[in-house]
């Protein structure tokens, strides 16, 4: 096979709980591989392989996932992001892990900042198909190591997952015409970005904060779909605006929308159908907070999309 240089790997050590409670669940469509500190997140480019190495006494690569984006994220919207593919079962079980694994570090109270990795199409192997870690893996890496897809080590890797994957994923990523310089959208297509990478990266792109009102409560706050998932609308930041929860109902109502020059319009229907507004009514007309990147913006498609349903 021709190998392409556009892709890496990546092998992070990995904590044993997490791997065990995801692996023994099924069916996991996406992770969210934490670091208890939000800073030296690994660089990776979307789509790259990420393995996930045990530590001793196993030593082995258990399993992998692809590379979404890195992000950091409070951990009470972790949680309301990802849920269960955090690695733990409730909110509590994952503070307690990451207060432990921080040693405290100031961390007890508070809605702290942990480093988050967001994966995708992640793989558990069984035990029999464990992969040895690399023979020159040095016993002081702490958070993992990169390797080029050409290296020796990294071709050992990739051969090793390759032959253990079904669906060969890979080969559509590193055959020397792989799509993934060419054709950006078919790569986000086999990607399949879910619904915890969706909240999470509206979240960040939207400042934690309603794109209406700029409420900053993360607990009221929403990822909405502008054209809904289950219309065929993409799990993408351009479609989706981070609201108040009751601002999303009415939203996904089509009680109120967004126009393509970014103003918020509030429905005559809201007073005629529940006799009261007064509250949303004051924000009718007002402009909505965008996103700096002009790529994480509402799109006029989607926006059009929901404008045409807007009870007017």
């Amino acid at each position: 096979m021709a190998y392409s240089t556009n892709m890496r790997l990546y092998v992070g050590v990995t904590d044993g709980d997490w791997f065990r409670f995801l692996s023994s669940r099924g069916n996991v469509d996406e992770v969210n591989f934490w670091q208890p500190s939000p800073q030296n997140l690994p660089r990776l480019a979307l789509g790259d392989l990420f393995l996930f190495k045990l530590k001793a006494p196993h030593n082995a690569i258990a399993g992998g996932g692809y590379f979404l984006r890195a992000l950091q994220m409070p951990v009470s919207y972790a949680w309301q992001a990802y849920g269960e593919n955090n690695g733990a079962a409730t909110q509590e079980n994952l503070r307690a892990r990451l207060v432990r694994l921080r040693q405290g570090a100031g961390i007890e109270r508070g809605d702290f900042q942990i480093g988050c990795l967001l994966l995708t199409r992640p793989f558990f192997l069984a035990e029999p198909q464990w992969i040895p870690q690399p023979k020159t893996w040095a016993s002081n890496i702490v958070r993992g190591q990169y390797y080029e897809l050409e290296s020796a080590e990294g071709k050992y890797l990739f051969d090793a997952v390759n032959r253990l994957q079904t669906d060969k994923m890979l080969e559509q990523f590193v055959v020397s015409d792989a799509p993934r310089t060419e054709d950006p959208r078919r790569v986000w297509a086999l990607l399949r970005p879910g619904q915890g990478y969706f909240r999470s990266a509206v979240a960040s792109a939207y400042d934690w904060r309603c794109a209406v009102t700029r409420e900053r409560v993360l607990p009221a706050l929403e990822a909405a779909h502008i054209q809904p998932f289950a219309e065929k609308g993409p799990n993408e930041t351009r479609n989706g605006l981070l609201l108040r929860a009751d601002i999303h109902n009415l939203f996904d109502q089509n009680y109120v929308t967004v126009t393509p020059d970014m103003q918020f319009r509030v429905s005559s229907k809201v007073r005629e159908d529940f006799e009261n507004g007064r509250d949303y009514y004051s924000l009718d007309k007002q402009p909505l907070y965008v996103p700096g990147a002009e790529s994480e913006r509402p799109a006029r498609e989607f926006l059009d999309w929901h404008n045409s349903r807007f009870r007017g």
